[in-house]
Formats: C-alpha cells, sequence, structure tokens
C-alpha cells in the first residue's frame, strides 16, 4: 500500500506500464557519503559493472544518497530490481521498490559483532515489504580498535569505510543476477500466459 500511495504522490508510472521488456534487470549501485561509504567507488563499481554486462538485459546506474529529493528517491527504488548499497538509512527506501526485489547489504568492519540485534533491521523491513534480502557482508580489513570495551568499539568501528572483496562481490551479484533473470523469465511467461487468456496482471506496488 505504501509503495502505491508513494508512487501515486509522487507521478510514477508503474512498471506494468512501461514499454521495458520485462526479463530486464535495473541494478542500482547507491554510494553512501561520508559514514560507512566505499573505500574505492570505482572499483566497486567495476566489479558490478562487469557482472551485469555478462547478462543480457542488464542495466547498472549509480547514485548517491546526498542529492535525491524524496520523489526522486521514490523513482529510483521504483526503477530498481537488485539495491547494493552499504548499510544505513537509506535502505528504508526499499519498501518503495517492487516486491521480490533483491537487496545487497554492506557494512565495515567490526560492526556486526558488536552492533547487536539492530544491524539486521533492513532484513526484517526486506521480509516484511516482500523483497529478497541476499545477505550482507562485512570488511574483515582495517584498523584494530583502540578501546577495551564494546561500547567504544562500535562507536570506533560503525561509520567507518567499507572495502571490497573483488573475487567475492563478483560471485555474490553473478549467483543474485542469475536468481534475478530466472524469476523475471518465470513472471514473464506467466503474465503472458494471463493476458492470453484475459486475466489482468497485478499490480507490482500492491
Amino acid at each position: 500500500m505504501m509503495r502505491c500511495k508513494a508512487r501515486e504522490h509522487c507521478n510514477i508510472t508503474t512498471t506494468t506500464t512501461t514499454t521495458r521488456p520485462r526479463s530486464s534487470i535495473r541494478l542500482t549501485l547507491l554510494f553512501r557519503v561520508g559514514a560507512r561509504a566505499f573505500k574505492n567507488e570505482t572499483e566497486v563499481a567495476e566489479i558490478f559493472g562487469g557482472e551485469c554486462r555478462k547478462v543480457e538485459g542488464c542495466a547498472m546506474r549509480i547514485e548517491r544518497t546526498n542529492n535525491l529529493t524524496f520523489c526522486d528517491q521514490v523513482k529510483l527504488m521504483a526503477e530498481t530490481d537488485i539495491l547494493a548499497t552499504p548499510h544505513g538509512a537509506q535502505l528504508t527506501n526499499m519498501l518503495f521498490m517492487d516486491k521480490n526485489s533483491s537487496v545487497l547489504e554492506f557494512f565495515p568492519k567490526g560492526f556486526q559483532e558488536l552492533a547487536g540485534v539492530g544491524q539486521h533491521v533492513y532484513q526484517w523491513e526486506a521480509g516484511m515489504a516482500g523483497m529478497r534480502h541476499q545477505g550482507q557482508w562485512q570488511d574483515r580489513d582495517g584498523e584494530k580498535c583502540p578501546y577495551d570495551n564494546n561500547a567504544d568499539c562500535f562507536s570506533f568501528y560503525k561509520d567507518g569505510k567499507v572495502g571490497h572483496d573483488k573475487d567475492y562481490f563478483a560471485k555474490w551479484m553473478a549467483s543474485v543476477l542469475k536468481e534475478v533473470k530466472e524469476l523475471k523469465l518465470s513472471q514473464a511467461s506467466q503474465n503472458s500466459t494471463e493476458e492470453a487468456q484475459g486475466s489482468p496482471s497485478p499490480c507490482p506496488c500492491n
């Protein structure tokens, strides 16, 4: 309901009324600015872009969290099938994506060990919103915490930069793209059958 209301407010046409192929895949790499930004954005973009280029119908776009209005954010998510972004408030916007869209989440060193259950908030949101949370990756490289207690160490780590693992990222994205491609083809086949029978396809934002 909320995704439909937001799209209506922002005058955004749902994906069922666009002319793009139903099997196309829209990958969005959403960079953070400041806390939990990637250490090497260029390399991360090349890894994911390289995997996207291997899949027919895949297109990747790169955006940043600091230059989008509310309706810009709603439109971006409405046009995203796979969202790859570090842990942060921008992940809240996944609820504006179509159901069955995928999310990949990234953490700086030390975050998962010290953040407690709150680190799973976007996994829970994904489940409630009908998304596919495709996992988390945490950077293992970086400075060792100079403090003796967990609270101080969490403060030390929580806003750190996020590195990358070229081989892992490539295999991870390839796996997600394969799953999404298969799902898209299945949905396209089902929709074609329903249309041939005169049954309307369901609104993807419901």
